[in-house]
């Protein structure tokens, strides 16, 4: 037999018998260990149920104690919240009861003041029927006087009604009178100070040299021969002169001068400069006149631009449409009662800025609104109406400011003013026209005007007299004395002055007077 595998057998032999051994020792281990065990268990648990009735009973005591601990502690806190509800009770009894006492109290004043009440309208009702009786007897003494007055003045009730109306009319009328007066010349004292402060310093800074434009030209000669050649063969030269330029010439025994008649100036200026020029070349003939006429044209509308740039920059106001400025150079060449238009309104466009300043409003508006205020004027020999209406079409045209526009419109009252700057161009233009020699009339209309003065001034009841004075800028009338008393004048004065307002047109402003005189005559014989 192979020696391995007998090694081996005897290994397993030796396992099994191993074993087999351990495994009854282990049964017979663990019999014995079950019972060790079960003596161990018995033994604690004897000592378990002692510990646990020893834990009940400490449990017991313990809660037992906490329980009478709590009862105590309850009936502490039973006992404070007694003590201080009956506290809390017994103070509110305390504020009951003074309450309580107060209200008593106030009962018995309001029945003190009930019963003073009552007495006091006990007496005042026993004086208002004492009151009525005497009213009722001065009633009947007024009655009984009313009679004696009616039997002593012979005047019935309504008659002396209207007595003493009539006499409250005629206090009233001196009293209103008196306070007009007072009032009127309080507000004349002032505004006159202020506008002849503001007045003076415009005028001094803007004092300007002003002679008057007639409707004239005068050109002239080198010699009396000269006045043949511009008449030419047949006056063929002077026809074709003024049929191009549209003014006549008058040559007559003037010496050595030639004048120009024309209403429009641009015309009579194109004719001048032309006639001139062809005096300088000595070549005159119907086709030399046209090409003179031509050059003179254009050198006219250049100084027309020209002059309406210098106006803009002379009087600082900006931002104007070139056609505007145009216009502005036309009224280079137009005069209003033989005032140069455009002079004009350079001035009155720097009175407008400085009356502007001193009043504290702007002054760029009111120098371009004084500026364009007579712009229409060089339309006037184009299109139809008024110059106010066409300045006003042509403002809006290039769209100016509408504070300029209304300003056109209303510088001579054709619509009310309505802004300050309007007020100031209107002045302005007055003190621009009114100046000495700034303007001359005609003497039709001048003596129209004065008689349309004193006819206003006689159409009222009391006037005995008028008399236009100082250029019709002063009237004086004389009154009736027995119609018209020192009260009345003042309201009379001030009606007239409001009709000549109305109903005329002058330049400055005119002072009524009123004149009321008595008189006493007598003879010794």
């Amino acid at each position: 037999m192979d020696p391995i595998i007998v090694v081996i057998f005897v290994i397993v032999a030796l396992a099994v018998g191993l074993g087999i051994g351990w495994a009854v020792a282990y049964k017979k281990g663990v019999a014995a260990g079950i019972e060790q065990r079960k003596h161990e268990a018995e033994a604690a648990f004897g000592s378990a149920e002692q510990q646990a009735k020893r834990i009940i009973d400490d449990a017991e005591r313990e809660a037992d104690n906490k329980r009478k601990s709590a009862l105590i502690e309850a009936k502490d806190e039973i006992h404070k919240l007694r003590s201080d509800a009956d506290k809390e009770i017994k103070d509110r009894r305390a504020e009951l009861s003074r309450q309580e006492r107060r209200m008593q109290q106030k009962e018995e004043n309001l029945d003190k003041k009930t019963d003073n009440l009552e007495k006091k309208e006990d007496a005042l009702n026993q004086k208002i029927k004492s009151a009525e009786e005497k009213l009722k007897e001065a009633e009947q003494i007024k009655k009984s006087e009313m009679d004696v007055l009616e039997r002593i003045s012979e005047f019935t009730k309504e008659q002396a009604q209207e007595y003493i109306l009539s006499k409250l009319e005629d206090d009233l009328i001196h009293e209103k009178a008196v306070k007009i007066s007072a009032y009127e010349q309080q507000l004349k004292d002032e505004c006159n100070e202020r506008a002849r402060n503001h007045i003076s310093l415009a005028i001094a800074k803007v004092a300007a040299d002003q002679v008057s434009e007639a409707a004239v030209s005068v050109v002239p000669l080198p010699n009396d021969e000269m006045k043949g050649r511009i008449i030419g063969r047949e006056g063929r030269n002077i026809r074709t002169l003024e049929t191009l330029t549209g003014v006549d010439l008058i040559i007559d025994d003037t010496p050595e001068a030639i004048t120009l008649s024309c209403f429009d100036q641009i015309r009579r200026e194109v004719a001048r400069i032309a006639l001139e020029k062809l005096i300088a070349d000595g070549r005159i003939h119907p086709t030399r006149i046209e090409e003179m006429v031509d050059k003179a044209r254009r050198e006219v509308e250049y100084r027309i631009k020209q002059e309406g740039e210098r106006a803009v920059i002379e009087t600082n106001v900006h931002g104007l449409n070139h056609e505007l400025i145009k216009l502005l150079g036309r009224l280079k060449f137009r005069t209003s009662y033989r005032q140069n238009v455009l002079d004009h309104s350079i001035e009155v466009a720097k009175l407008s800025g400085v009356l502007a300043s001193e009043l504290g409003v702007d002054a760029n508006v009111a120098r371009r609104a004084g500026l364009l205020h007579d712009i229409g004027k060089a339309l006037t020999a184009e299109i139809e109406g008024s110059h106010v209406q066409i300045g006003v079409d042509v403002c809006k045209k290039y769209n100016e400011n509408s504070a300029v526009i209304h300003a056109v419109e209303a510088h001579h009252n054709d619509v009310e003013p309505k802004t300050v700057i309007a007020c100031i161009v209107q002045a302005a233009d007055a003190i621009s026209a009114a100046r000495p020699a700034a303007r001359s009339e005609n003497y039709e209309s001048y003596i129209k005007r004065l008689q349309k003065l004193e006819e206003i001034c006689k159409s009222y009841d009391g006037v005995e007299k008028c008399f236009a004075v100082q250029a019709g800028r002063e009237v004086r009338i004389m009154v009736v004395p027995e119609v018209i008393n020192d009260e009345k004048m003042v309201l009379v004065a001030r009606q007239i002055a409001q009709q000549i307002e109305t109903e005329m047109d002058y330049p400055g402003q005119i002072k009524v007077n009123l004149i009321r005189e008595s008189r006493v005559t007598d003879y010794a014989k």
